[in-house]
């Protein structure tokens, strides 16, 4: 199947053969016909799938069949949660609208607003925005919503896991109530759904990803090791097997902050992407990951979302996510547009129990080894699984003068 056979028109199909594309991807092939005729979509596709696509091409031939309002009103908003996404969707919207005549900008937080509301005052056919400044420029009146045709929420799990239910609501109240709305989010989890009811009209729903399959170019592997010694390991690996371009995910900023400290000591061009970061910060790192300048970059889960590197071959875990499927977002930057990709997982033996329930979440059991030299030590020893006791338990204890708050340590 080609773009051309999915309804779209001339323009768009070049503009997106002139990024290299030639058939579309599942996701594109069920969401673009469907939002075409007009119709709301809920659809689940994780990160890698094509969904920018998917929704920003049908988007454009929407707007591009209208006359433009005379104050060039904007007529399409993409809400995304954060400013790395942000920046990757707006990059996509320009490229696909190469040939249209249509305007579009993006705005975020974290950097001055005077450039955006200097490009939404010459007036802009489509908003790209994270949910925090997009109020705010409405509180100013530099934005209005009246004339808007179309709603996208992208990764809409995503901005709920960060608390913009509040945010969202108060847009939706913002908006008018006749309008296509566009949800996209990588699972259908009861607070998508409760999210959707809300706001979708009738959705047709799309899944691409049924039971968060990974994708298949992607080979996975589990090095298990003490947690004391990751670093070790990851620089090992970084150093004998010459990786010029890795994405690491920690958990905390902290942890990303002391891992880049540690790579840097060995030569290694590292640099750590994570909410603490200025948006300067984190633009140049990103940049420089992408034009081969930065080798290494380390990331936390909510400042790696947009990340989007062509070829990426290398994606590791340094500590597991502790939500699985937050481990099928992240491996999902490799292995894309059929290149082979590797993710690996570097994991301690307090890990264990997030490595199985992402086990679970793939229906696969993934390969794993201890790495010659870094056996583990025996004796670090799992803590046991503890049971909820019972308020009868709880006064036993009480009365015998133990503690409730007394946890068993690993044994050293």
């Amino acid at each position: 199947m080609k773009f051309s056979d999915l309804g779209l028109n001339s323009i768009f199909v070049k503009a997106i053969e002139e990024k290299g594309y030639s058939e579309p991807t599942p996701i594109q092939t069920k969401a673009i016909p469907e939002i075409l005729k007009g119709k709301d979509i809920l659809a689940s596709a994780q990160t890698g799938t094509g969904k920018t696509a998917g929704f920003t091409l049908p988007l454009l031939q929407r707007l591009s069949k209208q006359k433009h309002h005379p104050s060039r009103s904007v007529r399409a908003l993409i809400l995304t949660p954060t400013r790395e996404l942000a920046s990757q969707v707006y990059e996509n919207v320009q490229e696909y609208s190469l040939f249209s005549d249509l305007k579009s900008t993006v705005v975020f937080g974290g950097v001055n607003q005077k450039p955006q509301v200097k490009k939404i005052n010459k007036g802009i056919d489509i908003l790209v925005a994270t949910p925090g400044r997009l109020l705010d420029l409405y509180r100013q009146k530099v934005l209005f919503f009246d004339k808007i045709e179309v709603l996208v929420l992208d990764e809409a799990d995503r901005m709920l896991d960060m608390g913009f239910h509040r945010e969202i609501s108060n847009i939706i109240s913002l908006l008018p109530n006749v309008r296509q709305n566009l949800m996209f989010s990588a699972t259908f989890s009861r607070e998508i759904k409760s999210l959707a009811q809300g706001i979708l009209n009738h959705p047709v729903q799309i899944d691409v990803s049924p039971g968060n399959a990974t994708v298949e170019a992607i080979i996975q592997r589990v090095f298990k090791v003490d947690r004391a010694r990751k670093s070790e390991l990851l620089i090992k690996l970084i150093i004998a097997g010459e990786w010029e371009q890795v994405l690491v995910f920690t958990r905390t900023k902290h942890g990303a902050n002391n891992l880049c400290k540690k790579m840097i000591n060995f030569s290694i061009n590292a640099k750590a992407i994570h909410g603490n970061k200025s948006q300067t910060a984190r633009t140049a790192a990103l940049a420089g990951f992408k034009d081969g300048s930065v080798n290494v970059l380390v990331a936390t889960d909510i400042a790696a979302r947009g990340i989007d590197i062509p070829l990426l071959p290398h994606v590791v875990n340094f500590e597991l996510p502790n939500i699985p499927e937050d481990y099928v977002h992240r491996i999902g930057r490799t292995g894309r547009a059929g290149s082979n990709g590797e993710a690996i997982s570097l994991v301690s033996i307090d890990e264990y129990a997030y490595l199985e329930d992402i086990e679970k979440l793939i229906n696969l059991k993934i390969p794993s080894s201890i790495p010659q030299g870094f056996e583990l030590d025996p004796k670090i020893v799992p803590e046991p699984a503890k049971k909820k006791k019972n308020s009868s338990q709880k006064k036993s204890n009480k009365r015998s003068g133990k503690s409730r708050n007394n946890k068993r340590r690993f044994k050293r």
